[in-house]
């Protein structure tokens, strides 16, 4: 079992090798695959955008098994998502969560657009909106790129929101066994910057 320091530094390591176009492929053989049929051991959480740019196990370089993967449109949280969460932590002990936002999240974007412009967004779409508001009105007076500033604003609402309504995160937070980190895909670049 790793540390929640080793696990992110496997994260990390792999995206060093997508970055350089060198990635392992690790984990993807009907061997491995067949290892897994009764059993995971996932060594991060990553709650992360539904933006197809951005797919953990890709921009990681892990495979079958090494993560376990939360993704809605903004990385939002709802019952099901918490519930998720917890599954990782309490049933499988993972010790790293990620909260992974994006450069020109189109959900940020949208919740943006309804702000500057009093919009009412119909739908889920609304409640997707209404959920990252909060992250940008946090930013609206900054300076700099509005929706940057709330994608950086919306990674550290997660997380605080996860600290909070997941009991499991609380108490492993406290005890050090896992860490929550926050990070930020850079779409251009490829990069992925971590964030206080």
């Amino acid at each position: 079992m790793l540390t929640s320091e080793q696990a992110l530094r496997k994260l990390l390591d792999g995206h060093q090798r997508y970055l350089r176009s060198q990635p392992l492929h690790l984990h993807q053989e009907a061997g491995w695959r067949a290892s897994l049929a009764f059993s995971q051991h996932p060594f991060a959480v990553i709650l992360g955008c539904g933006d197809s740019r951005v797919p953990p196990e890709i921009i990681f370089d892990q495979g079958l098994g090494d993560l376990f993967v939360i993704r809605t449109a903004g990385h939002v949280l709802d019952a099901a998502v918490l519930g998720s969460v917890e599954y990782g932590l309490e049933k499988l002990n993972i010790p790293l969560v990620m909260v992974l936002g994006h450069e020109r999240c189109g959900a940020v974007q949208a919740a943006v657009k309804a702000m500057e412009t009093g919009e009412v967004v119909p739908g889920h779409l609304g409640r997707l909106v209404a959920a990252i508001k909060p992250a940008v009105a946090e930013v609206q007076d900054q300076p700099g790129d509005i929706v940057d500033n709330a994608v950086r604003s919306n990674v550290g609402l997660v997380r605080r929101q996860l600290q909070a309504a997941v009991p499991a995160l609380a108490a492993r937070l406290e005890a050090e066994l896992v860490k929550i980190v926050g990070a930020r895909h850079d779409l251009d670049t490829g990069e992925i910057e971590l964030l206080p």
